[in-house]
C-alpha cells in the first residue's frame, strides 16, 4: 500500500457526473503524473487529493488512515504540499518571507525560520540576493521555485503540483522537473496534475483521465 490511496472514488456536481470510480495508489519516492482532457476531471481529482473537497463515495486513504478522520487543518499544513499553477505567493512580501509565513500558518518549531526559508530556496535554486526580492520582482520560473520552497517548508510526505510547468518555457520546465526528480529520490511522494506529454513522460506513472 502506498502513501495515498483512492479507492473506488466518485464524485458529481449534481446531476453531472466528474470521477467515476477511480482507484490510485501513490507510493514514497516516486514521481505521477494525472493527465486528461479539459473537463475529464482533473481539476476536481486535485481537489479531492489536496482535502478541499470530498468524494461523494469510495475514500480516500493516507498512510493507511481514511483522511475524514483527519483533521483537514493538519492535512493540508503537514502531511501534503500544494503547488497552484498560478503560485498563490503572497506579492507585497519576499520570497523568503512567503516561505517564513507559511512555516508559521504551519506551526513549524524552528529556532531562526529565516535561515532554514533561505536554506530551502537555495535548495530550489534561488539565491540570498534573489531570496530577499518582493514576490513581483521575480520571473515566472523563479516564483516557482518560491511555490515549491513553500510546499516543504513543512516536509510533508507529499508534493502536489498543478500544472507546474503550464506558464513556464522549455528550459526552466526541465530545470523545475529535476527539482522533482530530486524530491522523489529524496523521498517525496510527487504528484503531478498536467495535460503535457513531456511531463508525463519525465514521471515514474502516469494516471489518465477520461471524461465521462
Amino acid at each position: 500500500m502506498g502513501i495515498l490511496t483512492l479507492n473506488d472514488i466518485c464524485f458529481s456536481y449534481g446531476k453531472t457526473p466528474v470521477l467515476k470510480d477511480i482507484s490510485y495508489d501513490f507510493e514514497k519516492g516516486k514521481m505521477y503524473c494525472i493527465c486528461g482532457k479539459s473537463g475529464a476531471g482533473k481539476t476536481t481529482l486535485l481537489s479531492l487529493l489536496s482535502g478541499l473537497a470530498s468524494p461523494q463515495s469510495g475514500s480516500i486513504e493516507y498512510d493507511g488512515k481514511n483522511i475524514k478522520k483527519i483533521d483537514k487543518y493538519n492535512f493540508r499544513s503537514k502531511y501534503i504540499g500544494v503547488i497552484f499553477q498560478s503560485y498563490n505567493l503572497l506579492t507585497k512580501f519576499t520570497a523568503t518571507e512567503n516561505v517564513v509565513l507559511s512555516m508559521d500558518i504551519a506551526r513549524v518549531k524552528k529556532v531562526n525560520k529565516k535561515q532554514k526559508a533561505k536554506e530551502l530556496l537555495l535548495s530550489v535554486g534561488l539565491s540570498d540576493a534573489e531570496a530577499e526580492r518582493p514576490i513581483l520582482q521575480l520571473s515566472g520560473g523563479q516564483q516557482q521555485r518560491v511555490a515549491i520552497a513553500r510546499a516543504l517548508s513543512y516536509n510533508p510526505d507529499i508534493i502536489l503540483a498543478d500544472e507546474p510547468t503550464g506558464n513556464l518555457d522549455k528550459e526552466t520546465e526541465a530545470e523545475i522537473m529535476n527539482i522533482f526528480r530530486n524530491l522523489a529520490n529524496a523521498g517525496k511522494c510527487v504528484i503531478l496534475v498536467s495535460h503535457s506529454p513531456a511531463v508525463a513522460a519525465f514521471c515514474d506513472q502516469k494516471y489518465e483521465l477520461t471524461k465521462i
